[in-house]
């Protein structure tokens, strides 16, 4: 009996290659260090990451399909700029899965992520008082990746992963920052989620972080509308 034809399949090392290259060119969209509408030349990243223009190529259709890049036809490819309608719609889903992941939590009880949380808090807390928005950026974004991971739900998690990616989070973050007021609010109210977790309080900490990611993406819109106006 004659074997099936099998499928040709990418040699590994090329798709390893594509794979890191298009993990590097996300991390630098989303730190913003390649800022929004930022072009992107298949031949000058060739030479910055010292590869071929095939792995750069398929790289980016990866990132095309996550939301981070937009190809024009006969123009370019440059770095997405998504619309207020998209980051709207992208909050509330990071509302849905950030509040689910916080009920979870605070039903598992004292488990490592808990702990970790606590330490970011008193982290947290000595940036605010430095005011150190850079470093509490930070923080926040290992605040809520702590409460996603504490979830222990994997498909939660990888939602949530591709989600973050597609908000390039990091950058739109610092902007909610930016707001007079923002950066003590934000500690406080992470505060009230972690101390409804410790509670074990399931609905009172999907109640407040739902709250907690609301303001968050009001503070951004009003920073994006004033900066919008200042231009």
């Amino acid at each position: 009996m004659q074997e099936p034809t099998r499928p040709k399949r990418k040699p590994l090392q090329h798709t390893s290659l594509q794979a890191r290259v298009a993990e590097e060119l996300r991390q630098m969209i989303i730190s913003g260090e390649l800022p929004p509408r930022s072009s992107l030349s298949e031949m000058a990243l060739s030479e910055t990451f010292g590869v071929s223009r095939t792995p750069i190529r398929e790289a980016l259709k990866q990132l095309q399909i996550e939301g981070l890049v937009e190809v024009r036809p006969r123009v370019g490819t440059f770095v997405a700029v998504p619309s207020r309608r998209e980051i709207t719609e992208l909050f509330q889903m990071k509302e849905l899965l950030e509040g689910a992941a916080a009920r979870l939590l605070a039903f598992r009880g004292s488990v490592p992520e808990v702990e970790r949380l606590e330490r970011n808090m008193r982290d947290a807390d000595e940036a605010v008082r430095a005011g150190d928005t850079e470093r509490y950026a930070q923080l926040v974004h290992d605040f809520h990746d702590l409460i996603v991971v504490g979830a222990d739900n994997s498909k939660l998690e990888a939602h949530y992963r591709t989600l973050m990616n597609q908000l390039a989070y990091a950058r739109l973050v610092r902007a909610s920052l930016a707001r007079p007021g923002r950066l003590t609010e934000s500690d406080h109210e992470h505060h009230r989620v972690l101390d409804l977790i410790h509670a074990k309080d399931g609905d009172g900490a999907e109640r407040v972080m739902r709250e907690h990611v609301r303001r968050s993406h009001q503070a951004l819109m009003a920073e994006m509308d004033e900066r919008q106006q200042g231009t």
